[in-house]
């Protein structure tokens, strides 16, 4: 039997009863693959890679190196959720790394799309792969692949494989999920308790917000739109959006217009919401959110976050839009 093909008779996990049968089924499997050995795993704090972290803590405790690479591109709040859920919480052998001045370094005055995502992907690979290089007793590395990754890639998973790994560093895979949907893999992560923040985090570009501050990155403009968005998600979650919309953020391109501010003119940079429904990603629907909500956010987003001074609605559809800006 293909061990990267899920059987046909295999049970939807939907329940938490069906998800605690699965992680003892899986602790299991990575004690007997994995032994007295060590397990290297890079933790985004995305879902797939936080749900194989606490399955593989729960398996093997200590046995699991963590690395979280903080490329300065994180959400807001996202890194230091991290360190409080996994090396706070579950006591994890976590390994954290911020490399917000290199990446940025790399970035600065870069604004062609395609060669920003090589930037921060490439750049990725060399910090985790100079952590790699220290750990010399590793065997394994641990992966979040999950089984939609495994059919866009006809059952080999180089577009996420953290990859480029050192010739000499011939690691083993551990992949607990790969045979799960991602509404599975959340039913699973609660049933390991992760909070639900983490479980239900939408999602997330690898780059990061460096495909949502458009253009040539800047400090500043990153850090407005960092702030810009907390400031959507947290009025999302108060108004019960957050639970009915797949994905929505914030944009700020690299362009200002003139407006008002304590009486004098002010330039700043629009902040652009961007919110959408869809199943497969492949086509995407506008979610409509109400004005009231819209003007609270506008509100807010103008009188807290410095250097901006529109909020724009994004209502374009996909197709014609994708739903990143970049």
């Amino acid at each position: 039997m293909n061990p990267n093909v899920r059987p046909e008779n295999m049970q939807r996990i939907t329940t938490k009863e069906l998800a605690d049968k699965f992680i003892e089924e899986q602790i299991a499997l990575v004690r007997n693959q994995v032994g007295d050995k060590k397990v290297l795993l890079a933790l985004s704090g995305g879902v797939d890679s936080s749900v194989v972290a606490a399955l593989l803590i729960k398996a093997i405790g200590k046995q699991l190196i963590c690395v979280h690479v903080n490329h300065g591109l994180m959400r807001k709040g996202e890194s230091e959720q991290v360190i409080e859920v996994f090396k706070n919480g579950l006591d994890a052998n976590l390994i954290y790394i911020d490399a917000t001045d290199r990446f940025l370094d790399l970035l600065k005055g870069v604004a062609e799309p395609e060669k920003k995502r090589k930037i921060i992907g490439g750049e990725f690979i060399e910090v985790f792969n100079e952590e790699a290089k220290k750990l010399t007793d590793v065997d394994f590395l641990a992966q979040g692949t999950i089984y939609p990754d495994i059919l866009e890639s006809d059952g080999v998973k180089a577009h996420h494989n953290v990859g480029g790994l050192p010739e000499d560093m011939k690691l083993e895979l551990v992949e607990p999920v790969k045979l799960l949907y991602k509404d599975e893999v959340r039913v699973v992560g609660k049933a390991l308790g992760l909070p639900a923040e983490m479980v239900e985090r939408q999602p997330f570009p690898g780059p990061g917000l460096g495909v949502r501050c458009l253009g040539a990155i800047t400090r500043d403009r990153l850090s407005a739109l960092r702030e810009a968005d907390a400031i959507l998600r947290e009025e999302f979650d108060k108004c019960g959006l957050a639970g009915k919309v797949w994905q929505y953020f914030i944009a700020v391109p690299d362009f200002k217009s003139v407006g008002v501010k304590d009486d004098k003119r002010y330039e700043g940079w629009p902040a652009i919401i961007r919110a959408v429904n869809t199943v497969d990603a492949m086509t995407a629907t506008i979610e409509e959110i109400p004005y009231d909500v819209l003007h609270k956010i506008t509100d807010r987003i103008t009188a807290e976050v410095p250097g901006i001074n529109r909020v724009l609605l994004d209502l374009t559809p996909k197709p014609i839009g994708t739903i990143e800006w970049e």
